[in-house]
């Protein structure tokens, strides 16, 4: 089994272990609706991503509710 040489000093572990920093989520703000997101997510509050609407919004969907119930009636 292979040994150690020489012991490892502090500036070479220190150099060693630099890459394994955590590195803090990108986030951006949403181009529709201006809160804030995590980047290539789409936005809970308006549903969209890249510039188009990719999920009806919660408002939308009770809208279209009441307008099928009005159209009934």
């Amino acid at each position: 089994m292979a040994v150690p040489q020489r012991r490892t000093s502090k500036k070479r572990k220190r150099l060693r272990r630099s890459h394994q920093a955590l590195e803090i989520n990108g986030l951006v703000k949403c181009t529709n609706c201006g809160a804030t997101i995590k980047s290539h997510n789409i936005c809970p509050e308006c549903g969209f991503y890249d510039g188009k609407e990719v999920l009806a919004s919660k408002n939308k969907k009770v809208e279209k509710k009441e307008e099928t119930k009005k159209g009934k009636k």
